[in-house]
């Protein structure tokens, strides 16, 4: 009998059905619902190749919400960092370089004249 263990404890994913975590079987079968549902509301008026491109791309982003995982963060928090970063606190982040070695002379000739007046 052989166990498999992760090497990294927080990768450890607990399958309950079909091999999927639970947030990937619930996106799986709203993605399901969304494909089925724009079926039967588009089968009569568009064509079959049509309807299955329709239905490929209206389940995808549902079953994207369900698998991505980026940087640690699922597909939600990733969106609402996203949008933090981009639309409600954007920053102009300007590097100004800062000579330390420069103003410790600075300081230092400022000492050195104060010193010769007294």
């Amino acid at each position: 009998m052989e166990v498999k263990i992760n090497r990294e404890i927080r990768d450890y994913t607990e399958s309950m059905f079909f091999g999927l975590s639970m947030r990937q079987f619930f996106f799986s079968v709203i993605a399901c619902v969304v494909a089925i549902g724009i079926y039967f509301l588009f089968r009569n008026k568009v064509g079959t190749e049509t309807i299955s491109w329709m239905c490929v791309l209206g389940a995808a982003p549902f079953a994207a919400l369900g698998f991505v995982n980026y940087h640690g963060m699922n597909a939600e928090q990733f969106v609402w960092v996203w949008i933090k970063s981009e639309i409600l606190l954007p920053k102009r982040l300007l590097f100004l370089p800062e000579n330390i070695y420069y103003e410790v002379l600075k300081i230092g000739k400022g000492r050195r004249r104060k010193e010769a007046t007294k």
